[in-house]
Protein backbone atom coordinates (compact mmCIF):
# COMPACT_ATOMS: atom_id res chain seq x y z
CA UNK A 1 0.00 0.00 0.00
CA UNK A 2 1.69 3.38 -1.13
CA UNK A 3 1.81 5.91 1.76
CA UNK A 4 1.10 9.65 0.76
CA UNK A 5 4.13 11.08 -0.03
CA UNK A 6 3.91 15.32 -0.03
CA UNK A 7 5.91 17.50 -1.65
CA UNK A 8 8.04 19.10 1.03
CA UNK A 9 7.14 18.19 4.74
CA UNK A 10 8.05 21.97 6.49
CA UNK A 11 6.83 20.24 10.26
CA UNK A 12 9.02 17.16 9.85
CA UNK A 13 12.15 19.22 9.56
CA UNK A 14 11.67 21.63 11.67
CA UNK A 15 10.68 18.77 14.16
CA UNK A 16 14.56 17.64 13.65
CA UNK A 17 15.40 20.81 15.46
CA UNK A 18 13.00 21.18 18.05
CA UNK A 19 14.60 21.51 20.96
CA UNK A 20 17.25 23.64 19.76
CA UNK A 21 14.25 26.17 18.30
CA UNK A 22 12.58 26.04 21.77
CA UNK A 23 15.91 27.01 23.20
CA UNK A 24 16.19 29.86 21.02
CA UNK A 25 13.01 30.89 21.70
CA UNK A 26 13.29 31.43 24.91
CA UNK A 27 16.11 32.92 24.95
CA UNK A 28 15.15 35.54 22.42
CA UNK A 29 11.82 35.84 24.63
CA UNK A 30 13.60 35.72 27.36
CA UNK A 31 15.94 38.75 26.40
CA UNK A 32 13.78 41.84 26.03
CA UNK A 33 15.67 42.27 22.74
CA UNK A 34 13.87 41.46 19.25
CA UNK A 35 14.70 44.09 16.60
CA UNK A 36 18.96 44.45 16.06
CA UNK A 37 20.43 42.82 18.97
CA UNK A 38 22.86 40.37 19.73
CA UNK A 39 20.95 37.06 17.84
CA UNK A 40 21.05 39.21 14.77
CA UNK A 41 25.18 39.74 14.98
CA UNK A 42 26.26 36.71 15.76
CA UNK A 43 23.85 34.86 13.09
CA UNK A 44 25.48 37.59 10.78
CA UNK A 45 28.93 36.27 11.33
CA UNK A 46 28.26 32.86 11.22
CA UNK A 47 26.48 32.78 7.88
CA UNK A 48 29.58 34.86 6.79
CA UNK A 49 32.01 32.71 7.88
CA UNK A 50 29.34 29.60 6.36
CA UNK A 51 29.70 31.15 2.85
CA UNK A 52 32.83 32.77 3.00
CA UNK A 53 32.50 36.45 2.59
CA UNK A 54 33.36 39.31 5.01
CA UNK A 55 29.81 40.45 5.39
CA UNK A 56 26.57 38.94 5.32
CA UNK A 57 23.91 41.60 6.68
CA UNK A 58 20.39 40.13 7.56
CA UNK A 59 17.50 41.58 5.95
CA UNK A 60 13.67 40.95 5.74
CA UNK A 61 13.46 38.54 2.83
CA UNK A 62 15.10 37.67 -0.18
CA UNK A 63 13.83 40.03 -2.12
CA UNK A 64 14.77 42.79 -0.16
CA UNK A 65 17.86 41.57 -0.10
CA UNK A 66 18.09 41.97 -4.11
CA UNK A 67 16.51 45.50 -4.15
CA UNK A 68 18.94 46.52 -1.26
CA UNK A 69 21.75 45.83 -3.29
CA UNK A 70 20.90 47.21 -6.27
CA UNK A 71 19.50 50.49 -3.99
CA UNK A 72 22.89 50.66 -2.55
CA UNK A 73 25.06 50.41 -5.73
CA UNK A 74 22.95 53.40 -6.86
CA UNK A 75 23.62 55.69 -3.99
CA UNK A 76 27.24 54.87 -4.43
CA UNK A 77 26.75 55.77 -8.41
CA UNK A 78 27.35 52.95 -9.29
CA UNK A 79 24.09 52.39 -11.03
CA UNK A 80 21.50 55.08 -12.11
CA UNK A 81 18.00 54.90 -13.54
CA UNK A 82 17.57 53.57 -16.83
CA UNK A 83 20.42 51.35 -16.52
CA UNK A 84 20.41 47.81 -17.66
CA UNK A 85 20.86 44.50 -16.01
CA UNK A 86 21.37 41.30 -17.71
CA UNK A 87 18.81 38.50 -16.25
CA UNK A 88 17.71 35.35 -17.26
CA UNK A 89 14.17 35.09 -18.60
CA UNK A 90 13.05 31.31 -16.74
CA UNK A 91 13.88 33.18 -13.29
CA UNK A 92 11.20 33.61 -10.24
CA UNK A 93 9.92 37.02 -10.80
CA UNK A 94 11.07 38.18 -7.50
CA UNK A 95 14.60 38.56 -9.52
CA UNK A 96 12.69 41.30 -12.15
CA UNK A 97 10.49 42.69 -9.18
CA UNK A 98 13.74 43.78 -7.95
CA UNK A 99 15.58 45.30 -10.83
CA UNK A 100 12.28 47.61 -11.72
CA UNK A 101 11.53 48.19 -8.28
CA UNK A 102 15.02 50.69 -8.75
CA UNK A 103 13.96 52.39 -11.67
CA UNK A 104 16.48 50.07 -13.69
CA UNK A 105 15.74 47.83 -17.04
CA UNK A 106 15.36 43.95 -16.70
CA UNK A 107 17.40 42.61 -20.04
CA UNK A 108 15.85 39.19 -20.30
CA UNK A 109 18.03 36.60 -21.55
CA UNK A 110 17.61 32.94 -22.62
CA UNK A 111 18.95 29.71 -20.43
CA UNK A 112 20.54 27.02 -21.03
CA UNK A 113 17.95 24.41 -21.96
CA UNK A 114 20.31 21.78 -20.01
CA UNK A 115 20.97 23.69 -16.70
CA UNK A 116 18.15 25.87 -16.51
CA UNK A 117 20.83 28.74 -15.45
CA UNK A 118 22.25 31.85 -17.43
CA UNK A 119 24.96 31.25 -20.75
CA UNK A 120 28.49 32.74 -21.19
CA UNK A 121 27.15 33.27 -24.60
CA UNK A 122 23.83 34.65 -23.79
CA UNK A 123 25.13 37.19 -21.57
CA UNK A 124 27.61 38.25 -24.38
CA UNK A 125 25.13 38.27 -27.03
CA UNK A 126 22.84 40.73 -25.06
CA UNK A 127 25.50 43.27 -23.60
CA UNK A 128 25.14 46.85 -24.81
CA UNK A 129 26.20 50.11 -23.32
CA UNK A 130 23.72 50.72 -21.36
CA UNK A 131 24.60 47.46 -19.63
CA UNK A 132 25.80 48.08 -16.41
CA UNK A 133 25.43 44.48 -14.27
CA UNK A 134 24.48 40.61 -14.63
CA UNK A 135 22.19 39.05 -12.19
CA UNK A 136 23.19 35.13 -12.25
CA UNK A 137 20.18 32.88 -10.66
CA UNK A 138 21.62 29.80 -9.10
CA UNK A 139 18.04 28.07 -10.68
CA UNK A 140 16.63 25.03 -8.23
CA UNK A 141 20.24 25.13 -6.60
CA UNK A 142 22.60 24.65 -9.29
CA UNK A 143 25.42 27.06 -9.32
CA UNK A 144 25.62 29.49 -12.79
CA UNK A 145 28.78 29.15 -14.41
CA UNK A 146 30.42 32.09 -11.99
CA UNK A 147 33.85 31.85 -13.21
CA UNK A 148 32.70 32.49 -16.79
CA UNK A 149 30.16 35.45 -15.71
CA UNK A 150 33.06 36.76 -13.26
CA UNK A 151 35.52 36.56 -16.53
CA UNK A 152 32.91 38.45 -18.71
CA UNK A 153 32.08 41.14 -15.91
CA UNK A 154 35.67 42.36 -15.51
CA UNK A 155 36.07 42.31 -18.97
CA UNK A 156 33.20 44.25 -19.53
CA UNK A 157 33.43 46.86 -15.93
CA UNK A 158 30.00 44.80 -14.86
CA UNK A 159 28.95 44.26 -11.54
CA UNK A 160 27.21 41.22 -10.54
CA UNK A 161 24.60 40.29 -8.38
CA UNK A 162 23.88 36.63 -7.29
CA UNK A 163 20.70 35.63 -6.47
CA UNK A 164 20.91 32.70 -3.98
CA UNK A 165 17.45 32.36 -2.55
CA UNK A 166 17.84 28.63 -4.06
CA UNK A 167 21.12 27.68 -3.77
CA UNK A 168 22.39 27.51 0.06
CA UNK A 169 26.00 25.65 0.19
CA UNK A 170 26.44 24.76 -3.62
CA UNK A 171 30.29 25.60 -4.61
CA UNK A 172 32.49 25.17 -7.35
CA UNK A 173 36.72 24.21 -6.09
CA UNK A 174 35.42 25.43 -2.24
CA UNK A 175 33.96 28.61 -3.36
CA UNK A 176 30.73 28.73 -2.03
CA UNK A 177 27.39 30.63 -3.59
CA UNK A 178 27.08 34.08 -2.37
CA UNK A 179 31.28 34.47 -2.51
CA UNK A 180 31.66 34.95 -6.20
CA UNK A 181 29.74 38.35 -7.24
CA UNK A 182 30.10 41.46 -5.83
CA UNK A 183 27.13 40.51 -3.44
CA UNK A 184 24.52 38.19 -3.22
CA UNK A 185 20.83 38.11 -2.12
CA UNK A 186 19.40 35.04 -0.25
CA UNK A 187 16.19 33.80 0.86
CA UNK A 188 15.70 32.41 4.34
CA UNK A 189 11.61 31.42 3.34
CA UNK A 190 10.73 28.69 5.23
CA UNK A 191 10.37 26.14 2.31
CA UNK A 192 14.25 27.04 1.61
CA UNK A 193 17.28 24.21 1.94
CA UNK A 194 18.15 26.61 4.88
CA UNK A 195 14.72 28.07 5.86
CA UNK A 196 13.63 30.29 8.78
CA UNK A 197 10.31 30.00 10.29
CA UNK A 198 9.21 33.25 8.45
CA UNK A 199 10.02 35.24 6.01
CA UNK A 200 14.11 36.59 6.30
CA UNK A 201 16.57 37.45 4.41
CA UNK A 202 20.28 37.82 4.46
CA UNK A 203 23.18 39.97 1.95
CA UNK A 204 26.85 38.95 1.80
CA UNK A 205 29.67 41.22 0.43
CA UNK A 206 33.36 41.26 0.97
CA UNK A 207 32.58 45.35 -0.05
CA UNK A 208 33.00 47.69 3.15
CA UNK A 209 31.43 50.12 1.03
CA UNK A 210 28.97 48.80 -0.24
CA UNK A 211 28.24 46.57 3.10
CA UNK A 212 28.06 49.76 5.17
CA UNK A 213 25.29 51.45 2.82
CA UNK A 214 23.39 48.46 3.02
CA UNK A 215 23.41 48.63 6.68
CA UNK A 216 21.77 52.03 6.47
CA UNK A 217 19.44 51.41 3.87
CA UNK A 218 17.97 48.29 5.60
CA UNK A 219 17.35 50.46 9.19
CA UNK A 220 15.47 54.05 6.93
CA UNK A 221 18.60 54.57 5.61
CA UNK A 222 20.22 55.33 9.16
CA UNK A 223 23.55 54.64 10.87
CA UNK A 224 22.54 56.45 14.16
CA UNK A 225 18.66 56.45 15.09
CA UNK A 226 16.95 59.32 13.87
CA UNK A 227 19.46 60.48 11.93
CA UNK A 228 18.67 59.59 8.32
CA UNK A 229 21.60 59.89 5.31
CA UNK A 230 19.33 57.86 2.83
CA UNK A 231 15.58 57.30 1.79
CA UNK A 232 15.57 53.93 2.97
CA UNK A 233 13.51 50.74 4.16
CA UNK A 234 12.72 48.91 7.07
CA UNK A 235 14.37 45.43 6.11
CA UNK A 236 15.80 43.81 9.12
CA UNK A 237 16.13 40.63 10.11
CA UNK A 238 14.61 40.31 13.61
CA UNK A 239 16.19 38.87 16.49
CA UNK A 240 13.74 35.45 16.33
CA UNK A 241 14.28 34.56 13.16
CA UNK A 242 18.00 35.07 13.34
CA UNK A 243 18.13 33.11 16.19
CA UNK A 244 16.34 30.01 14.69
CA UNK A 245 18.58 30.36 11.53
CA UNK A 246 21.60 30.21 13.77
CA UNK A 247 20.09 26.51 15.37
CA UNK A 248 19.60 25.44 11.96
CA UNK A 249 22.71 26.49 10.05
CA UNK A 250 25.14 23.72 11.77
CA UNK A 251 22.38 20.41 9.83
CA UNK A 252 22.70 22.72 6.93
CA UNK A 253 25.87 20.34 4.75
CA UNK A 254 24.37 17.18 6.48
CA UNK A 255 21.37 18.10 4.76
CA UNK A 256 22.51 19.14 1.43
CA UNK A 257 24.35 15.45 1.29
CA UNK A 258 20.86 13.81 1.71
CA UNK A 259 19.16 15.83 -0.89
CA UNK A 260 22.05 15.31 -3.20
CA UNK A 261 21.65 11.28 -2.31
CA UNK A 262 18.39 11.27 -3.33
CA UNK A 263 18.82 13.34 -6.42
CA UNK A 264 21.57 11.05 -7.23
CA UNK A 265 18.97 7.65 -6.79
CA UNK A 266 16.48 9.51 -9.09
CA UNK A 267 19.03 10.28 -11.58
CA UNK A 268 20.18 6.94 -11.45
CA UNK A 269 16.85 5.14 -11.90
CA UNK A 270 14.41 6.79 -12.84
CA UNK A 271 14.35 5.83 -16.88
CA UNK A 272 10.98 6.75 -18.25
CA UNK A 273 11.30 7.75 -21.70
CA UNK A 274 8.45 10.77 -21.18
CA UNK A 275 10.66 11.92 -18.87
CA UNK A 276 14.03 14.01 -19.19
CA UNK A 277 15.84 14.33 -16.11
CA UNK A 278 17.78 17.43 -14.56
CA UNK A 279 21.09 18.32 -16.28
CA UNK A 280 24.13 18.40 -13.60
CA UNK A 281 27.69 20.30 -14.33
CA UNK A 282 28.99 19.13 -10.96
CA UNK A 283 27.35 17.56 -8.28
CA UNK A 284 29.33 19.59 -5.47
CA UNK A 285 27.88 22.65 -7.78
CA UNK A 286 24.24 21.38 -6.99
CA UNK A 287 22.44 21.72 -3.70
CA UNK A 288 18.74 20.32 -4.99
CA UNK A 289 17.00 23.06 -3.89
CA UNK A 290 14.76 21.11 -6.14
CA UNK A 291 14.44 18.33 -8.25
CA UNK A 292 12.45 19.19 -11.97
CA UNK A 293 12.21 17.34 -14.76
CA UNK A 294 10.53 18.03 -18.11
CA UNK A 295 7.62 16.44 -19.80
CA UNK A 296 6.06 17.31 -22.77
CA UNK A 297 2.45 16.25 -21.11
CA UNK A 298 2.71 17.16 -17.77
CA UNK A 299 -0.68 17.69 -16.72
CA UNK A 300 -0.93 13.97 -17.52
CA UNK A 301 1.99 13.13 -15.44
CA UNK A 302 1.38 15.12 -12.88
CA UNK A 303 -2.16 13.58 -12.32
CA UNK A 304 -0.68 10.43 -12.56
CA UNK A 305 1.39 11.28 -9.42
CA UNK A 306 -1.25 12.66 -7.50
CA UNK A 307 -3.49 9.63 -8.11
CA UNK A 308 -0.77 7.67 -6.80
CA UNK A 309 -0.70 9.64 -3.53
CA UNK A 310 2.62 11.81 -4.44
CA UNK A 311 2.38 15.41 -4.61
CA UNK A 312 4.31 17.40 -7.07
CA UNK A 313 4.75 21.46 -8.11
CA UNK A 314 5.37 23.34 -11.27
CA UNK A 315 7.85 25.87 -10.94
CA UNK A 316 7.30 27.93 -12.79
CA UNK A 317 3.66 27.82 -14.86
CA UNK A 318 4.39 31.11 -16.30
CA UNK A 319 7.23 33.44 -17.67
CA UNK A 320 8.23 36.51 -16.39
CA UNK A 321 7.59 37.82 -19.56
CA UNK A 322 3.94 36.74 -19.76
CA UNK A 323 2.78 38.28 -16.68
CA UNK A 324 0.42 40.87 -16.15
CA UNK A 325 2.66 42.47 -14.35
CA UNK A 326 4.86 43.38 -17.61
CA UNK A 327 2.45 43.85 -20.18
CA UNK A 328 4.94 45.63 -22.40
CA UNK A 329 6.76 42.40 -22.36
CA UNK A 330 3.74 40.16 -23.17
CA UNK A 331 4.32 40.04 -27.16
CA UNK A 332 8.06 38.71 -26.53
CA UNK A 333 9.02 35.31 -27.24
CA UNK A 334 11.65 33.10 -25.90
CA UNK A 335 10.90 29.79 -27.06
CA UNK A 336 13.46 27.78 -24.81
CA UNK A 337 12.32 29.52 -21.71
CA UNK A 338 8.61 29.02 -22.94
CA UNK A 339 9.23 25.71 -23.47
CA UNK A 340 10.65 25.01 -19.94
CA UNK A 341 7.75 27.23 -18.39
CA UNK A 342 5.24 24.16 -19.81
CA UNK A 343 7.02 21.43 -19.46
CA UNK A 344 8.73 21.58 -15.96
CA UNK A 345 7.52 19.41 -12.80
CA UNK A 346 9.19 19.36 -9.75
CA UNK A 347 8.87 15.86 -7.44
CA UNK A 348 9.93 15.43 -4.00
CA UNK A 349 13.03 15.99 -2.31
CA UNK A 350 13.90 16.90 1.05
CA UNK A 351 15.86 15.93 4.21
CA UNK A 352 13.53 14.03 5.54
CA UNK A 353 12.32 11.57 2.75
CA UNK A 354 13.33 7.65 3.17
CA UNK A 355 14.92 5.90 1.19
CA UNK A 356 11.33 3.67 1.19
CA UNK A 357 9.79 6.79 -0.05
CA UNK A 358 12.32 7.04 -2.66
CA UNK A 359 12.03 4.08 -3.67
CA UNK A 360 7.85 4.53 -3.81
CA UNK A 361 8.26 7.87 -5.62
CA UNK A 362 10.75 5.98 -8.45
CA UNK A 363 8.10 3.22 -9.37
CA UNK A 364 6.22 5.83 -9.48
CA UNK A 365 7.39 7.51 -11.98
CA UNK A 366 8.61 5.04 -13.98
CA UNK A 367 5.02 3.18 -13.95
CA UNK A 368 3.54 6.46 -16.10
CA UNK A 369 2.60 6.12 -19.34
CA UNK A 370 0.20 8.16 -22.05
Amino acid sequence: MNKNIPFLDLKAINQAHRTGLIEAFTRTLDSGWYIMGAELKAFESSFANYCGTRYAIGVANGLDALILVLRAWKELGKLKTGDEIIVQANTYIASILAISANGLVPVLVEPSHLTFNLTADGIKAAITNKTKAILPVHLYGQLAPMADIMSIAQESGLLVLEDCAQSHGASVAGKKAGSWGDAAGFSFYPGKNFGALGDAGAITTNNDELAQVICALRNYGSHKKYENIYQGLNSRLDEMQAAMLQVKLPYLDAETQHRQKIASRYLAEINNPFIVLPHVELHEAHVWHLFVVQCDVRSELQGWLEQHGVQSLIHYPIPPHQQKAYPEWNQLSFPVTEHLHQSVLSIPISPVMTDEEVTQVVNIVNSFKI
